[in-house]
């Protein structure tokens, strides 16, 4: 097992559910810290490139409204073998397919408004980190 960064967004049908606490709760209940956290409202240039990967996806436009509809919690959780342990957590896109117990079981309201992101392997979450955070805003394993 190896100590990893991921990134986790909240995001806005979570933050506005006022279950900001509840899931910071689950993840640190689960072995993962948070190595640095904020809420921010993303604008559109924002949304537009985190989610560049997507953009040539019939259902970028839609994401990139819904991100921007409210403020998101953006976290960098740590731990070992952080982004299986956050994945796993967060339970499958589409909540009719998420394990009991999961966020999104427990949360979501659709496959499109999933209350939660986070990272999907060690390449993409050291984008994503760097994507919202500077090294200098996280707080190291102590």
């Amino acid at each position: 097992m190896s100590i990893q960064r991921t990134l986790s967004i909240i995001k806005p049908d979570g933050v506005a559910k006022n279950l900001v606490g509840e899931i910071l709760g689950r993840f640190e209940k689960n072995g993962l810290r948070i190595a640095g956290t904020r809420m921010q409202w993303l604008s559109q240039q924002e949304a537009e490139g985190f989610y560049a990967v997507h953009s040539e996806r019939p259902f970028f436009g839609e994401l990139v409204e819904y991100m921007t509809s409210g403020p998101v919690v953006i976290s960098v959780l740590e731990g070992e073998d952080a982004i299986s342990r956050n994945r796993e957590l967060m339970g499958a896109t589409n909540p009719a397919e998420a394990a009991p117990g999961t966020i999104r079981a427990d949360f979501a309201d659709s496959i499109g408004v999933n209350t939660v992101h986070g990272s999907d392997a060690e390449e993409t979450a050291a984008v994503e980190v760097a994507y919202f955070f500077r090294s200098t805003e996280l707080c190291a394993r102590g």
